[in-house]
């Protein structure tokens, strides 16, 4: 288990082998998932890194236009 200390202003210092696991770098931004009484801490990504995140091998690449006629199409099989 790792600890740090909380100053008086709030601010705590992530032990090196939790900002390594993380891969967090000088000025990364952090976020705080509170669950029942806890707390996750996650690297903040931006948008442009999700790019491919969902990317399968095999997949078959689709439009916008293809996923809203899908969505279009599967929304009418719930209503029938």
């Amino acid at each position: 288990m790792r600890e740090s200390t909380l100053t008086t202003k709030g601010q705590t210092t992530l032990p090196k082998d939790v900002r390594k696991a993380l891969g967090l770098q000088p000025g990364d931004k952090l976020r705080y998932i509170l669950i029942d009484g806890e707390v996750r801490l996650l690297r903040a990504r931006s948008v442009l890194e999700l790019e491919g995140a969902l990317k399968r091998p095999g997949q078959k690449i689709v439009t916008l236009e293809q996923m809203e006629e899908a969505i279009a199409a599967g929304a009418v099989g719930l209503t029938q």
